[in-house]
């Protein structure tokens, strides 16, 4: 298969290209530092004429990309022009978006509106998973929208994790970027039925 994962230097991007790496898959790596054994490419996600190009022939794509701080209000418009990109080549689009879409666990409510996942710190980039999500709901690209659990560090590759829908995965609900890697890969490989899903690692006890 051939993967272009964008955002690849950072702490998913590096690893979903690593596991796709392990797997055997032709990996284009879509930023300035150079990933071994994957193809690297210039891009930015918000070029929708660069993109296509570095799309072209690709079967899935992760957007695996993060703001900086005072630049949340890219994120939605980001995700657009790549979609845009991603349909005019028929790929295949993983976002790996944020937690604050996703119910509070057994709750109702969103997690974005949860003082305890959610401090005022956090909020402005948890906003804009928010609207990145409402970006990709707009949008007639093939896409899947990938939210992790409360904790997403790096850690130990352990290969195994639970997958949910739209509540948030608890005991424990964290991952390490290395499994959530696994199941980016997971996904791309075997589509599941789901627009949107969350994973968490394997559970306590």
């Amino acid at each position: 298969m051939k993967i272009a994962v964008v955002g690849a230097s950072g702490m998913v991007g590096s690893r979903v290209v690593a596991e796709a790496l392990r797997r055997g898959h032709d990996v284009t790596a879509v930023h300035r530092t150079a990933a071994p054994g994957a193809h690297v490419v210039r891009g930015d996600a918000a070029d929708r004429e660069l993109m296509a190009g570095i799309l072209s022939g690709v079967d899935g794509v992760v957007l695996a990309t993060r703001p900086r701080p005072g630049q949340e209000a890219t994120t939605g418009p980001t995700t657009t022009a790549l979609l845009d990109a991603a349909r005019t080549t028929g790929a295949r689009v993983l976002v790996v978006g944020g937690a604050a879409p996703l119910r509070t666990p057994g709750g109702t409510g969103l997690v974005l509106d949860d003082d305890r996942y959610v401090p005022p710190h956090i909020r402005p980039i948890a906003e804009a998973s928010l609207r990145q999500l409402e970006a990709c709901r707009a949008h007639g690209a093939d896409w899947v929208y990938l939210s992790p659990p409360a904790l997403l560090e790096p850690g130990a590759r352990t290969g195994t994790y639970r997958r949910g829908t739209t509540e948030m995965l608890t005991c424990p609900s964290s991952i390490s970027a290395e499994d959530m890697a696994v199941a980016v890969v997971d996904e791309l490989e075997a589509p599941g039925t789901d627009r949107h899903f969350t994973v968490a690692g394997p559970a306590a006890g």
